[in-house]
């Protein structure tokens, strides 16, 4: 039996994705649930990319432990460095080195030859070993490189002391029988080969993404490198749980293949990145989407119901999505929201519970029935907002087919000062964004995108809303859950401006 390692680098190519900043918080919060799902190795981000990338890797060495914690760093010395620092006081920390290698890179991108490509490779990866003998190398773009230099390249950097190879599909290339030769005539024809960890990273350009992952896990890789939801680069990175839930539904195929991660922690997982990034899960999204175990058609419905198997090839319940038997209201206690809480796997100290309990208790008020999806909402919004610099403090809006929209509202801003807006818009959202956005007197904010989604059915399910910002350069996701949308609109629009709020302040400080 072969263990496969599963290598998550949501928090470094996932953030890559056009349109995501992720927040030091929301990405320790991320960090610590897929160091519940056991994933093998984190890649924590690149550090060397912004004085907030490298806080970032070094708060999560220093706080995840039990996992590899990787961090990205170019073919040199001060890349090296840096990721080095941000990384010493991992429990497991693991340097993650590349440099390209096929032939339309190496000339239009590093205008450098193979020999000076393979000499920086070797140069490089002796020195991280230096730092760690746990290096990996990476070729980038592998799969449109020539194989007699990635034979040759690949046994050099084994003996400079890479300890994983990494054979990236870096442009989404490769087709899986293709790819799978491919990995298979590396393993063949590399000298040494057998002494390290083979890894495959593998993106979705033509749709193909976990498909060259899982031949390439046959033909002989060790490692799988994959993002939550499939986030990423272009069109994206293969998939974890694609991946996992492959290896683990299929093992008759995958005999030989052995994966150790808690799939029942995928769900939450997948909630929560898509929450934090603002990229919202399509419906027929692969394991994680909202019709993934849903069915209309009254073929199926009736096959189901006579044996689930007959439609069904998982159960709900390996990825978490399990109903609670808790039955939560406006009468439930304060130790039925902490069995919620045990059960779903959050620890919070009192203060915070104190907080939720309010919450929870105001949303059980408003609405009859709380589905548990409901509740973990309201948990997501609570625990994991930043620090507020704007808070809402009245919010009135007048709207209909009469009726010009208009907004009032006031927000206080820092501790004492509290600003009053009046704005009419093209309705009522538009005129509470025109409002915030004269009281912030903040220039050049776009509004990207504004999107509202129901948690769960019902006229009065929770409306959870995400809004994206372009600030100057940079983008910050709002995010919050209310069963009014106008308020939770607000109160998205406003968790934004305050993430670009505490970036700006830390600046000034420094």
């Amino acid at each position: 039996m072969r263990k496969i390692k599963i290598f998550d680098t949501t928090l470094r190519d996932g953030e890559q994705s056009p349109g995501v900043s992720l927040t030091m918080e929301e990405k320790l919060a991320i960090a610590e649930q897929l160091s519940l799902l056991k994933v093998d190795v984190i890649e924590a981000g690149f550090p060397i990319s912004s004085s907030s990338d490298f806080e970032s890797v070094k708060n999560i060495a220093q706080k995840i432990r039990d996992v590899e914690i990787a961090a990205l760093a170019r073919a040199n010395y001060k890349d090296i460095d840096c990721a080095w620092e941000a990384l010493q006081e991992a429990e497991q920390p693991r340097i993650h080195v590349f440099i390209a290698t096929s032939p339309i890179h190496m000339k239009y991108k590093l205008q450098m030859n193979e020999e000076q490509v393979m000499e920086r490779a070797v140069e490089a990866v002796k020195y991280a070993a230096k730092y760690t003998n746990n290096v990996e190398f990476s070729a980038e773009d592998a799969s449109r490189s020539e194989l007699e230099f990635l034979y040759k390249l690949f046994e050099k950097v084994i003996e400079a002391g890479a300890s994983v190879i990494n054979v990236p599909d870096t442009v989404g290339y490769a087709i899986p029988q293709e790819f799978g030769e491919f990995i298979k005539k590396i393993k063949e024809n590399t000298r040494n080969i057998e002494k390290i960890e083979l890894s495959v990273h593998c993106h979705n350009d033509l749709g193909m993404a976990t498909a060259n992952t899982l031949i390439a896990l046959k033909e002989g890789a060790d490692q799988a490198e994959v993002a939550v939801n499939g986030i990423g680069e272009r069109a994206g990175n293969a998939a974890l749980e694609e991946v996992l839930m492959a290896l683990v539904t299929r093992k008759d195929y995958f005999e030989d293949l052995v994966v150790t991660q808690d799939t029942t922690k995928i769900l939450k997982l997948s909630n929560m990145v898509s929450q934090f990034t603002g990229m919202v899960i399509q419906p027929n999204k692969a394991i994680v989407g909202k019709n993934a175990f849903a069915h209309e058609s009254g073929i199926h419905q009736d096959g189901v119901i006579k044996e689930r198997t007959t439609y069904e090839i998982m159960k709900a319940e390996s990825i978490g999505l399990n109903s609670n038997k808790l039955i939560l209201g406006k009468h439930s206690g304060r130790h039925a929201l902490k069995e919620f809480l045990i059960s779903s796997g959050y620890t919070v100290d009192e203060q915070t519970f104190e907080k939720l309990f309010i919450k929870f208790k105001d949303l059980a008020s408003k609405k009859k029935n709380l589905n548990p999806l409901d509740v973990e909402a309201l948990i997501n919004d609570e625990l994991y907002k930043t620090e507020d610099y704007f808070k809402l403090k009245y919010l009135s809006v007048t709207t209909g087919n009469t009726t010009l929209p208009t907004a009032t509202i006031k927000i206080a801003r820092g501790e004492d000062l509290i600003e009053k807006a009046a704005c009419s818009g093209d309705g009522p959202i538009d005129a509470i964004f025109k409002a915030i956005n004269e009281i912030a007197e903040e220039e050049n904010i776009t509004l990207i995108s504004y999107k509202i989604e129901g948690v769960t059915e019902g006229t009065d399910a929770l409306g959870e809303t995400t809004v994206k910002l372009k600030i100057g350069e940079d983008v910050y996701v709002g995010h919050s859950v209310e069963t009014d949308i106008t308020q939770a609109s607000t109160l998205a629009y406003l968790n934004a401006l305050n993430k670009y709020m505490t970036k700006k302040l830390q600046t000034a400080k420094k």
